[in-house]
């Protein structure tokens, strides 16, 4: 069987059962586990299916744009390599802004709280999470908290950004192309997003491979925009290439 029609074989199984498993496809198909990976990989690059643990699931099931809890069983040991690399980042003291998202949520976990930094979030789950911490001051932006991700958006959010300076701005994005810069499904996640940008000194995405190549409705920046880019390993060689010929820096943890 030609990769090609393996991987129709995954899609019609995923669209019909509702969810497949890396090892029982392994097992049917007669091939390795991670043959079947790097089929999951091409189909969620192709955008019909999402990865979870253990294997993935049709998008008609999760809808155009995956809500949290979907999008937090994707890639984890990518996300959490991310956020490590992403510690190097951080000032000694100072302020940064974490973006709502799962990546930057990985991030929120691992931030030290020996360290004296304020912590401008638009995630009630990040401030929650961060605000345990001691030596952490947490600032959450009002707004209109949407279901589909918990982010607060809207005028309430808007207006602090644009009276900060911050050292540091962490962003996740839905999308990242060379031809089209960050995007992601949402305007008004849009807007917030462009203001955090640019409310920084400084601006690092995370985003794991599976968002680079990929387009959304709503640009909120450049690559222009961005000093370093943190992905997963997985980044094919090419595109990590494409993106740092427009003068970012990749790190592939």
């Amino acid at each position: 069987m030609y990769a090609e029609e393996r991987q129709q074989e995954i899609l019609r199984l995923a669209r019909a059962e509702g969810r497949v498993d890396v090892m029982a496809l392994a097992e049917g198909m007669n091939v390795t586990a991670e043959t079947i990976r790097r089929d999951l990989t091409v189909l969620e690059r192709a955008g019909v299916l999402r990865r979870v643990h253990g294997g993935a699931i049709p998008v008609e099931r999760i809808g155009f744009e995956p809500a949290l809890a979907a999008r937090d069983a994707v890639l984890i040991n990518e996300k959490e390599r991310i956020a490590k690399a992403a510690l190097a980042e951080l000032p000694d003291e100072g302020a940064v802004i974490l973006d709502a998202g799962t990546t930057t949520a990985r991030l929120a976990q691992l931030l030290p709280s020996e360290r004296e930094l304020t912590v401008v979030v638009n995630s009630p789950v990040l401030a929650a999470s961060l605000g345990v911490k001691p030596n952490l001051t947490v600032l959450l932006l009002g707004g209109r908290l949407r279901g589909k991700t918990l982010a607060t958006v809207d005028d309430w959010a808007l207006r602090p950004l644009a009276e900060m300076y911050v050292d540091v701005a962490f962003m996740g994005t839905n999308g990242c192309s060379v031809e089209r810069g960050m995007t992601t499904p949402d305007p008004a996640e849009a807007a917030v997003k462009r203001a955090m940008i640019g409310a920084a000194r400084r601006v690092v995405l995370l985003a794991d491979h599976t968002k680079i190549g990929n387009d959304y409705l709503a640009r909120f920046g450049t690559l222009a925009d961005l000093d370093l880019l943190i992905t997963d390993s997985g980044l094919d060689e090419e595109l990590a290439d494409d993106v740092e010929a427009t003068g970012v820096r990749v790190v592939r943890a």
